[in-house]
């Protein structure tokens, strides 16, 4: 299906990717998993234009979980060291295509000059209006849900004030709508932490394709199939 074809039947107003499998990815070549995370980057940025392409307004990309300090030094520190230099050497390309930057997460618990990229990259991108790229870098749903908690005891809330709207509100980002379409590549099926609030009503598509080999096609296709879903959120139609 085409992209036009896709965008005439409706898209999404908010995807969300869990980008699975590049260590697998790796592996099967006889790579060290870093060569995997950098294949995977190329991908990242291939969908993330597909998404503009089709007028998608937010993507936000799984990049680096607050699980993931777990993970052996070196590979951690290659991947702060990819986010950091890809933020720096891609404004072309968030300018090319009206790319706007976005972060959640826990900004005061990345290294200095990683947290500073992602200021810098959001800053100057601000004025794009094409799709929102949000960053989840150091990101745990369960992380900004304390955080959002901690947040309204240090205003002054009452019990009795707190509703959903407010919580929505006092997450990392107020303005992010509720996650349409959740994709995981890799051949996972789980949530991994991710966005668990903002799912809550989100259709979930799984694929065995590990992220490195996922292209614009299966993205269409993706966004093809979610079309065809029966959201009800909780009701019954015609009734």
């Amino acid at each position: 299906m085409t992209a036009e074809e896709i965008i005439a039947r409706g898209v999404p107003e908010h995807v969300a990717i869990i980008m699975d499998g590049n260590g697998r990815w790796a592996r099967n070549r006889g790579l060290p998993r870093t060569s995997g995370h950098k294949e995977g980057l190329t991908s990242a940025k291939k969908i993330v234009a597909a998404a503009s392409k089709l007028g998608i307004k937010y993507i936000t990309l799984y990049t680096f979980s607050t699980e993931n300090w777990k993970r052996a030094q070196e590979e951690v520190g290659y991947l702060m060291g990819l986010i950091k230099g890809h933020l720096r050497a891609e404004f072309e390309f968030y300018k090319k295509n009206g790319i706007k930057v976005e972060h959640i997460g826990d900004l005061t618990g990345l290294p200095a000059d990683v947290r500073n990229e992602i200021i810098n990259a959001k800053k100057d991108t601000e004025h794009f209006i094409g799709t929102t790229c949000v960053l989840a870098i150091n990101y745990g749903s369960r992380d900004e849900i304390v955080r959002c908690i901690k947040k309204l005891v240090n205003s002054g809330e009452t019990a009795e004030n707190i509703n959903e709207e407010l919580i929505s509100k006092s997450l990392d980002i107020p303005s992010l709508p509720p996650v349409d379409l959740m994709i995981r590549t890799g051949g996972e099926e789980r949530l991994s932490n991710f966005l668990l609030w903002q799912c809550a009503y989100a259709e979930f598509l799984f694929t065995d394709t590990l992220w490195p080999d996922y292209n614009e096609e299966e993205f269409f296709e993706n966004i093809s199939k979610y079309q065809t879903r029966n959201r009800r959120f909780g009701g019954v139609p015609n009734q």
